[in-house]
């Protein structure tokens, strides 16, 4: 046993020396590469982006290592002389034979070159430690049978904390510098100028929603809310549509691989069925109305038109949960499986009021209120936009004008806070629809015939809330007969009538 090793065990009784040994460790690789460090501080720049202080088992170790990376990103020297000063008072170190410690790590060091292959060990094991420690939390709650604490949740818990380990290599992120929160600023605007169409986030393919929102942003919870039949479903469903058929991998600008256009989606349907919502996507798609694709009720033209629609949609990366009454931590524990094994870019869930809260909660207003916040968790735990739409309370339909707004969200308070981005969908026509007069009120039913004309396949979306940008209203095309929103002609873009 070397001599750290021997320092570490020093006094503790059997069975806490036996649980240090069984930690996966080595002790040897830690001062390789500190030495390698001390002897060339370029050595620090290889291994900076694969390990911290926090992945050394030695805490002396880790001490030396952030001393020296704090001088080394000072660009001043970190070498035994310069790091005795900062390290003289260490009682670890003492134990190890103080300063002249650090002299005998720079005076072993073998190799500059192998410093990578070290860290990357440090790493792998610091790891393992990391899931041991987990395993111990998992075995330890599992044994303790708590009438708070139920094996469902548990097991959400630490599939959770396995998640985060996995994405991030520690199951803590804890404060960053600002300098790393600019930099990722910067490489999302770069992102943004590169992209087509110059957007910070996911296309929705609708182009107008687009330049109001910039996209859907990484991170963010977008509400889209209307009374029913409005088309909240519709829109939602188009979008995801138009997110997950754009899909290309590639390079992105930081290096890693995953999508440059489009992206994977995800979308919890806890209303329709899997099968009922594919329908609508195929009419759209194979622009067959869907009433005729419910009944069978196709000419031989329309039937080819949909099996091709459906041929060329069948790799789409649209991922469908229609499993009824999810409770939000389960909703949370399948995203996240979604995104490790088939990655994920934008979540959808239809609707947010049919989720149900991980306990229950003495009011209805607490209980949106946990799904809400868990819904904005998810978004940024896996670093994606989450769309969930919403209700809207009775209170629109008693005033004289429809158009929606922030208080009429059903439970709004927790919604409307917690939310980055409040849309609602809206459409006149379905209102002035039901306003018909008699057949004998000519001069009504003129009047009122105009105004169907003016309204028919128009629909809004209503931003009532938006922390990047404007709010204000975007003018769509509404097609009922294939349940499809699109982008709607302005008059200087006429083409022979044409919407574009």
């Amino acid at each position: 046993m070397n001599e750290i090793a021997s320092f570490r065990t020093a006094g503790l009784p059997e069975a806490a020396t036996d649980a240090a040994d069984t930690m996966p460790h080595s002790i040897e690789a830690e001062q390789q590469l500190l030495g390698a460090i001390l002897t060339n501080n370029d050595v620090f720049d290889r291994v900076a982006s694969i390990i911290t202080k926090d992945h050394f088992y030695d805490p002396v170790h880790a001490r030396i290592y952030d001393v020296a990376a704090a001088r080394i990103s000072k660009n001043a020297l970190a070498s035994p002389v310069t790091l005795k000063t900062f390290l003289e008072d260490d009682e670890g170190l003492k134990e190890l034979g103080g300063p002249s410690y650090l002299a005998r790590l720079a005076g072993a060091a073998i190799s500059a070159y192998a410093a990578r292959d070290y860290a990357q060990m440090i790493y792998d094991l610091a790891i393992r430690r990391e899931l041991i420690r987990l395993g111990r939390d998992i075995s330890a709650k599992a044994a303790r049978v708590e009438v708070t604490s139920e094996a469902r949740e548990q097991i959400v818990e630490a599939e959770q904390e396995l998640y985060k380990l996995a994405e991030k290599g520690t199951s803590e992120s804890g404060f960053q510098s600002f300098l790393r929160a600019v930099t990722d600023a910067v490489q999302n605007a770069n992102a943004a100028y590169q992209r087509d169409g110059g957007l910070a986030g996911i296309s929705t393919g609708l182009v107008d929603l687009d330049k109001k929102l910039g996209g859907l942003h990484k991170s963010d919870l977008l509400i889209l809310a209307g009374r029913p039949s409005m088309g909240k479903t519709a829109l939602a469903t188009n979008i995801a549509f138009n997110i997950a058929k754009a899909y290309k991998r590639g390079l992105r600008p930081d290096g890693s691989q995953g999508a440059v256009n489009g992206g994977v989606v995800g979308f919890f349907s806890l209303e329709m069925s899997a099968e009922q919502l594919a329908a609508r996507i195929l009419s759209e798609a194979s622009e067959v109305p869907s009433e005729q694709i419910r009944r069978g009720d196709m000419t031989e033209a329309e039937f080819r038109r949909f099996v091709d629609a459906a041929k060329a949609l069948e790799a789409c990366p649209l991922y469908i949960d229609d499993t009824a009454a999810l409770p939000i931590s389960q909703l949370a524990a399948r995203a996240r499986r979604l995104k490790r094994t088939h990655g994920l870019d934008a979540l959808f869930v239809d609707y947010l009021q049919l989720v149900r809260p991980a306990t229950a909660k003495d009011s209805r207003v607490n209980e949106v209120s946990e799904i809400t916040q868990g819904l904005k968790a998810i978004a940024k735990e896996l670093d994606i936009p989450v769309v969930a739409l919403s209700q809207l309370s009775r209170q629109v339909e008693s005033r004289e004008d429809k158009r929606p707004q922030l208080s009429d969200l059903r439970e709004s308070g927790s919604i409307e806070q917690d939310a980055d981005v409040v849309m609602f969908v809206f459409r006149e026509e379905y209102y002035k629809e039901r306003e018909k007069p008699g057949d004998h009120e000519m001069d009504k039913m003129a009047t009122w015939q105009a105004e169907m004309e003016r309204l028919h396949g128009k629909a809004e979306v209503v931003i009532g809330k938006q922390r990047h940008g404007p709010i204000g209203t975007v003018d769509l095309s509404f097609e009922g007969k294939f349940t499809r929103f699109g982008n709607i002609a302005k008059p200087w873009q006429q083409d022979g009538g044409r919407e574009f």
